[in-house]
C-alpha cells in the first residue's frame, strides 16, 4: 500500500504546484487576487441577502460648477437643503427612486450629481421632488403627482451608475458578467494636514472592476473588510473625465440584522479634493452627502415602471433663431442662449453653453446666417460650467476667446487641455490643435474691452465683483442699445417684485458707465426693454 500512498502524496503536491502556477499566472507581480477580498467583503456586510435597501435622513447637493474662483474655497457652494431625504435602490430591478423637499424656484434637476440645468426645464413649482431611474431610462416629477419629465441619457446613464457606487452595489457589480475584477494593495495614509498625516495609516486592498461596460470603479477595502471610498470618473462638459467618488466610514456602518451592515453617513466628492489646488485650480468636491439614520433592509417598493412619455421621448438639440437687429441674432431653443454679431469681416458670438454638442449645433446655425466669414471670437460671460460647457468647440474651430482674466488659470489648466477624454472624446481630444499649446486663443479683459470693424461696436465690460460669480463680463452694443447679460437678469422666469443682488449690481453698473439701453438681451430667456427692468428697480 505504500507505493499507492506514496503516487497519491506526489499527486497532491503536484496538484498543488500546478494550482499555485495557474494562480501566478492569474495574478501578475504587484496584484492580489480579488476574490477572496471581495468575498471577505460580502460576508461582512451580508451583501448576499440583500437586495433592496431604503435610506432616509437629511442630505444636501452640492452647487457643481457654480463656484467663485480665486476665493479661497475649495467646495462646491451648497445648495437648498434637501429635507425628508429618501433612496431605494433595487439591484435585481436596476431600479432606484429618490424624493427630498426643498424650496421651490429652482431648476428641478439642478445640482443634482453636478448635472446642472435640464435643457429648457421650467423651474420647480413644488417643494417635493421625485428623481426615478430603471435601466437606461431615467425621469423626475415635479411633486409626487407630477407629470414625469424625461431627463437626457446622460442624466439616465450617471444616475444608473450611481445605484453601484456604494458597498452593496459594489460587491453585487462585482458578481456581474464582464466585471473582470483586478486587485492591489497599497498603504493608506488617510487626512493630510500641513504636518503630514492626521491618521495612522493603514494597508488597503484597492479593488477595480468594470461597471455598466464603461466605468472603471475602484473601491478601497480595509482590514476589517470594510468599504470605505468607491471611486470612478464620469464624463464632464468642461473637466473631462471628472473625478466622482463616495466616501464611508467604519463607524457609520450599522447593523441591518440577519449580518447585514450599511453605512448612514454619505459623503460625495465631485472634481478633486484639492485643498492646496495642486493637481487643479477648478478643485471642486463634496457635490452630495447626508445623514441617512433610517435604513430598512429589503424595503422594496412596486418595480418602478418607465412612462410611454418617457421610453418614447427624443432629445433632438434644437437652433431658433430670432433676429433682434441688422446682423444681429439671437440663438435659443434651449436652457441657454447665445447672441451672433455681424462684423465686416468676422463673426462675434457672445457665449458657448452647455456642452459641445449644443455649441456644434450653434455653428452650424451661425454658417447658414453668414456664410463665408470666420467665428473669430466667442465672448464669455463668466466660468460656471453651464456657460462655458462649449468653449473647448469654438477654440477648435478657430475662434480667440475674450475673458476675464480672472477665468485664464482655470481655463488653461482644466479646461482647454490635452487631457484625454476617454469617456465622452470631443473635438479636441480627437484632433488636438496646434494652438493650444502656443496660447494665442486668448483675450483677456481686466476692465473692458472693444471689438470693431469701424462701422460696428461691441463694448464689452467687467461687471463689479459678485457673490455669484467672480471675471463676470457683459457686452454692450452701442449702436442697437442692447446689453447682453448671464444671470444678472433672467427672463425665463417672471421678474421678482422686489430687486434681487445680482439685480441691483447689474441695474448700477449700466448707470456707472452710463449706457443707454433700450433692450436686456439674457442669456436665460427672451430680450426685454429696458423699461420692463427698471419698473422693479424703482
Amino acid at each position: 500500500m505504500a507505493p499507492k500512498a506514496t503516487k497519491v502524496c506526489v499527486l497532491s503536491v503536484l496538484l498543488m504546484l500546478l494550482t499555485l502556477a495557474v494562480s501566478a499566472q492569474q495574478t501578475p507581480a504587484g496584484f492580489v487576487d480579488p476574490r477572496p477580498v471581495l468575498q471577505a467583503a460580502a460576508r461582512a456586510i451580508g451583501t448576499d441577502n440583500l437586495k433592496c435597501v431604503t435610506i432616509a435622513g437629511t442630505a444636501y447637493a452640492g452647487m457643481v460648477g457654480q463656484q467663485r474662483m480665486n476665493d479661497k474655497g475649495v467646495d462646491w457652494p451648497r445648495g437648498e437643503p434637501l429635507a425628508n431625504y429618501t433612496r431605494t435602490m433595487n439591484w435585481e430591478t436596476k431600479t432606484m427612486k429618490e424624493e427630498f423637499d426643498r424650496k421651490p424656484g429652482l431648476n428641478p434637476a439642478s445640482w443634482k450629481y453636478g448635472l446642472g440645468w435640464v435643457d429648457g426645464t421650467p423651474p420647480q413649482q413644488n417643494p417635493h421632488q421625485v428623481f426615478l431611474v430603471n435601466g437606461n431610462y431615467a425621469w423626475h416629477m415635479d411633486g409626487a403627482a407630477g407629470s414625469p419629465v424625461p431627463s437626457v441619457p446622460e442624466d439616465a446613464e450617471r444616475w444608473q451608475l450611481d445605484m453601484w457606487l456604494n458597498p452593496h452595489g459594489f460587491l453585487k457589480a462585482a458578481m456581474l458578467p464582464g466585471a473582470n475584477p483586478k486587485a492591489i494593495w497599497r498603504w493608506e495614509l488617510g487626512e493630510m494636514g500641513r504636518d503630514g498625516p492626521t491618521t495612522t495609516p493603514e494597508k488597503v486592498t484597492v479593488v477595480s472592476i468594470t461597471v455598466m461596460g464603461k466605468y472603471r470603479v475602484d473601491a478601497t477595502i480595509n482590514k476589517e473588510n470594510m468599504l470605505q471610498r468607491i471611486h470612478t470618473w464620469v464624463p464632464d462638459p468642461v473637466l473631462g473625465d471628472m473625478n466622482y467618488e463616495h466616501e464611508f466610514t467604519n463607524a457609520s456602518y450599522i447593523d441591518l440584522g440577519g449580518g447585514g451592515r450599511f453605512p448612514t453617513e454619505w459623503h460625495s466628492h465631485q472634481g478633486w479634493d484639492d485643498n492646496f489646488q495642486a493637481q487643479s485650480i477648478n478643485a471642486g468636491h463634496n457635490g452630495f452627502g447626508g445623514s441617512m439614520k433610517d435604513i430598512r433592509a429589503n424595503a422594496c417598493a412596486d418595480p418602478v415602471a418607465v412612462p410611454d412619455a418617457v421610453r418614447q421621448a427624443t432629445f433632438p438639440v434644437r437652433v431658433e433663431t430670432q433676429r433682434l437687429a441688422e446682423g444681429v441674432y439671437l440663438l435659443g431653443g434651449a436652457s441657454h442662449n447665445s447672441l451672433v454679431v455681424e462684423f465686416r469681416d468676422y463673426v462675434a458670438v457672445v457665449e458657448a453653453p452647455l456642452d459641445e454638442k449644443r455649441s456644434l449645433a450653434v455653428i452650424e446655425e451661425v454658417v447658414k446666417l453668414v456664410p463665408n466669414k470666420p467665428i473669430r471670437y466667442v465672448v464669455n460671460t463668466h466660468q460656471h460650467h453651464d456657460h462655458i460647457g462649449g468653449l473647448r468647440t469654438f477654440m477648435h474651430i478657430g475662434a480667440t476667446i475674450v475673458t476675464h482674466w480672472k477665468n485664464f488659470s482655470f481655463y488653461t489648466r482644466d479646461v482647454l487641455n490635452y487631457a484625454p477624454r476617454t469617456l465622452q472624446p470631443d473635438m479636441v481630444s480627437l484632433w488636438p490643435p496646434t494652438e493650444l499649446a502656443e496660447g494665442y486663443q486668448y483675450e483677456q479683459v481686466t476692465e473692458n474691452y472693444i471689438l470693431s470693424d469701424g462701422t460696428r461696436n461691441m463694448n464689452i465690460y467687467y461687471v463689479q465683483p459678485l457673490q455669484h460669480a467672480e471675471g463676470m463680463l457683459m457686452a454692450y452694443l452701442p449702436r442697437e442699445r442692447m446689453v447682453i447679460q448671464a444671470d444678472l437678469v433672467d427672463t425665463h422666469v417672471p421678474l421678482p417684485a422686489a430687486p434681487t443682488a445680482l439685480n441691483t449690481a447689474f441695474y448700477n453698473q449700466v448707470q456707472r458707465l452710463k449706457l443707454d439701453v433700450a433692450t436686456i438681451v439674457p442669456i436665460h430667456g427672451r430680450p426685454i426693454p429696458w423699461s420692463e427692468f427698471a419698473a422693479i428697480m424703482r
